[in-house]
């Protein structure tokens, strides 16, 4: 089967079509869809749909773009984690490309991520958009290696990557693989060890080619995977055993 590794089904543009969403994902063969936090009063939501779905899990953690939100604490991500469906922290990391200095609450807010993946033995879910450098130092200062996570919906260089990979984690493509000017994106998918892949939607962003600007589900994995198997000169089904046994490898929660 297939794995979405990070989607938002509990958003309104999705959660108010979920019984066709995941009717869509059984016949992709999409079999697990991580559903992931990006802040904290919005987490319920995702608290909701993993409960009610076996095939669905979640994290907590609060994303770098939501700046008016209740800040969490370490104490407060590890108590959340203890849920028996929660099985990373994060979404986290920096974002300088929407907002603009002084960044220091984000940067802040990270640290307490990583604190809490460390603690809960979690990994984590990194986010990064202009601001590659400052994700990496702050990665290394704080020792976020001993959890380990993903990079997710990864649109950094190749040098980046690597940087990553250093640190003991994943890297994850989302549809913007499928983009015919994601060059930088393409070396990425060609030169990433396979045992350190990982596919998303980021969805109902991103949709990939061929629904490129239209709304996005976890369904539309399938198309992600085809992309990187035609980049890399392997079958689809390599990048389907490889990117699900990856997903279980890292996030070992989530193992039936």
């Amino acid at each position: 089967m297939f794995v979405d590794s990070h989607c938002h089904l509990d958003f309104p543009e999705l959660s108010q079509d979920l019984d066709n969403i995941l009717d869509k994902m059984k016949q992709n063969n999409v079999g697990r869809a991580l559903c992931v936090s990006v802040n904290l009063p919005d987490w319920p939501r995702i608290i909701g749909l993993i409960e009610k779905y076996p095939h669905l899990l979640g994290s907590v953690g609060v994303h770098p773009d939501y700046e008016d939100t209740p800040e969490p604490t370490v104490d407060m991500l590890c108590e959340h984690a203890r849920h028996p469906k929660i099985v990373a922290i994060g979404e986290t990391g920096l974002d300088y490309y929407r907002l603009s200095e002084p960044l220091d609450w984000q940067r802040a807010r990270f640290r307490v991520h990583i604190k809490a993946a460390v603690q809960s033995g979690l990994p984590l879910i990194i986010h990064t958009r202009s601001s590659a450098e400052d994700t990496i130092q702050i990665m290394k200062e704080e020792g976020a290696n001993r959890c380990g996570g993903v990079m997710h919906c990864f649109t950094e260089t190749w040098e980046v990557a690597q940087a990553a990979l250093e640190q003991d984690f994943y890297i994850s493509l989302s549809g913007i693989v499928t983009f015919k000017n994601a060059h930088q994106l393409h070396e990425v998918a060609q030169k990433l060890p396979l045992e350190r892949l990982l596919i998303e939607t980021d969805s109902p962003y991103l949709a990939p080619v061929p629904f490129r600007g239209k709304l996005n589900d976890p369904s539309k994995v399938i198309h992600v995977a085809e992309k990187i198997a035609d980049l890399r000169g392997v079958t689809l089904k390599e990048i389907e055993q490889a990117s699900t046994d990856n997903f279980f490898r890292l996030f070992q929660k989530a193992k039936p």
